[in-house]
């Protein structure tokens, strides 16, 4: 009997519903298969994403600014719907629906998109016009088919996004561990399978889009998805599946509620007699910090039927760890917060930058580099930077300080410091192709090498390589052991937010500076605007953004230091035995 219990495992089931049998379950074949869904939504986003502002101005001919909104909404979007994408899995679907489900919207979409790029009748006229605002611009029809196909991809990215590495953990079993060893080697391979994915896409399918056809480039995405879910489906019977738990949002609405609806309630003097109903190992040690949402943990007659029986409703009273866990994702915040601005600096390499491009010259011999291909240089840089960082830099730090490397937080700021760099490099280099745009206003390829570029490629891609890590790290350490779904989804959002927060300082600063009939810092054509003045904005609010950070940074560590004597503290069991 004792043989048969290890060879099942008790927290998954098998496709029937039985308890996962573990010769016959999970493993690194079954997680192997996930990767083919991740390597095709990093092929059609990252495909579209640092492509489709030349698509925009160059077919569609929408404005500078107006183009690069659309990119920066579109990314946002797609980074906003993985908390939809994280809410229903882990609510009511499940990881393996989720991704099937969603990975068949985004291959709806790419096909769309691929129809919508082939068909004449979904684009304006053609225009040889250096000037974009004197050709005809798509109508509504038009871009409405074209918004359509992006915000399916859009919803069908962030869907599946936020599910497939938590599937394929879950087909590991974090207390065997053989299975251990190999779920440390899945998440290597997880990111090596996205680096492949974006290398694909910013090289091979951006050169097939304006080589051969934008239809061509985004059927392929569309077709390499198919195949992906065919691979997907076919290890339906080998797969391990965790049951629904519940979502953390869930949760945390329900402190928040249970605290503002118990505000005047009055606080015990002993907080032993606040409301906990979990085991002694799990629980988490009350602080004062935030102390407004320890009300959800006051008992009061409310909590009590008629007839005088205790009735918890977990919308009216929470226990103590619960409020814990609430408490610590609040601390997260304003980490989280400062974090936000990388992805602005970042949303400029995939839009402004690339338009840059277009206009400067990119000729090796007889072949033209494609202008959205020059973000492959983000992808080397990240690459190269965790290189080094691993091979040269821990064993350095180690040496020197005793420690395995950086901590989370000063990875963080190392990238937000290069990111800021690299916007100043980039108002530099922004100043002397505006200087040869004014002396030769008349051409569409500026006689200026398109490697003035590779500063700022490499200073924001230097800097990704450190925040990504860092920020990742932080989230997933620093936030409660049941809310790790939740902090990676918190991570997530300072993508969207970035994302979004960039199509809202294009739209201030165009309002701000081109009223009046003026061209403005951000007009309609990149060449008579004043795109250094732009970028040096940036980095003046990067840098002031990492002052902020390292204040923020501060104080959580000096919460963190002062709140070390509390864990001595431990909140009683309560005489109420009902659960939450």
């Amino acid at each position: 009997m004792a043989e048969k219990m290890n060879l099942t495992f008790a927290d998954a089931v098998d496709y029937k519903g039985f308890p996962a049998d573990k010769s016959r379950t999970g493993g690194w074949i079954p997680a192997a298969l996930s990767l083919g869904i991740e390597i095709c939504e990093r092929l059609s986003t990252m495909g579209i994403a640092v492509n489709l502002v030349t698509y925009l101005g160059g077919t569609m001919h929408l404005p500078s600014a107006a183009s690069a909104n659309v990119v920066t909404d579109f990314m946002g979007t797609s980074f906003l719907l993985c908390l939809l994408g994280g809410f229903l899995a882990d609510t009511y679907l499940g990881r393996y629906r989720t991704i099937a489900i969603f990975s068949s919207v985004q291959m709806l979409g790419t096909c769309l998109l691929a129809v919508s790029t082939k068909l004449p009748q979904l684009r304006p006229p053609s225009c040889q016009d250096t000037d974009v605002t004197q050709c005809q611009q798509a109508n509504s029809f038009q871009m409405g088919i074209l918004y359509l196909s992006l915000y399916l991809i859009a919803l069908g990215t962030g869907g599946l996004k936020s599910s497939v590495s938590g599937f394929g953990t879950d087909q590991f079993d974090e207390k065997d561990e053989k299975e251990k060893v190999q779920m440390s080697y899945f998440f290597s391979r997880f990111f090596f399978v996205i680096s492949i994915g974006t290398l694909m896409a910013v090289t091979v399918l951006v050169y097939i889009q304006d080589e051969v056809g934008r239809s061509w480039g985004y059927g392929i995405s569309s077709a390499s998805m198919f195949l992906a879910l065919v691979v997907f489906f076919s290890g339906t019977k080998r797969y391990r599946y965790k049951k629904c738990l519940g979502s953390p949002v869930v949760h945390i609405c329900q402190v928040v509620s249970a605290a503002f609806g118990k505000k005047k309630a009055t606080f015990p003097s002993d907080i032993s007699l606040l409301y906990e109903d979990l085991p002694e190992a799990l629980r988490i040690h009350h602080t004062n910090q935030f102390r407004f949402l320890d009300k959800a943990s006051v008992v009061t007659e409310d909590d009590y039927s008629h007839n005088g029986s205790f009735m918890v409703n977990p919308w009216k009273l929470c226990p103590v760890t619960r409020v814990e866990e609430v408490k610590k994702m609040i601390r997260l915040l304003p980490i989280w917060a400062t974090t936000i601005l990388f992805w602005t600096t970042y949303a400029q390499m995939i839009t402004f930058s690339v338009e840059q491009a277009t206009t400067m010259e990119r000729t090796i011999g007889n072949f033209q580099i494609p202008a959205g291909s020059l973000t492959v240089l983000l992808v080397g840089a990240i690459l190269i930077s965790l290189a080094v960082y691993d091979r040269c830099i821990i064993p350095l730090w180690k040496k020197w300080k005793g420690k395995p490397g950086f901590t989370n937080l000063q990875l963080i700021a190392i990238g937000l410091f290069l990111s800021a760099m690299g916007m100043a490099a980039a108002a530099i280099v922004e100043v002397k192709r505006l200087s040869i745009a004014k002396e030769h206003s008349e051409t569409t390829q500026l006689p200026i090498t398109v490697f003035y570029l590779i500063p700022q490629f490499l200073l924001v891609g230097w800097g990704e390589g450190f925040i990504y890590t860092g920020q990742l790290d932080f989230f997933i350490t620093q936030s409660p052991k049941r809310m790790k779904t939740m902090s990676t989804g918190l991570f997530l959002t300072t993508l969207s937010l970035g994302f979004f927060f960039s199509s809202l300082l294009v739209s201030i600063v165009k309002a701000a500076t081109g009223s009046g009939g003026k061209q403005g810092w951000l007009g309609e054509n990149i060449n008579k605007g004043r795109l250094d003045c732009f970028y040096g904005l940036l980095a003046a609010l990067s840098f002031i953004n990492f002052g902020l950070f390292l204040l923020s940074a501060a104080w959580l560590r000096r919460k963190t230091v002062k709140q070390a004597p509390e864990t001595e503290i431990v909140v009683k069991e309560s005489p109420v035995n009902d659960k939450c």
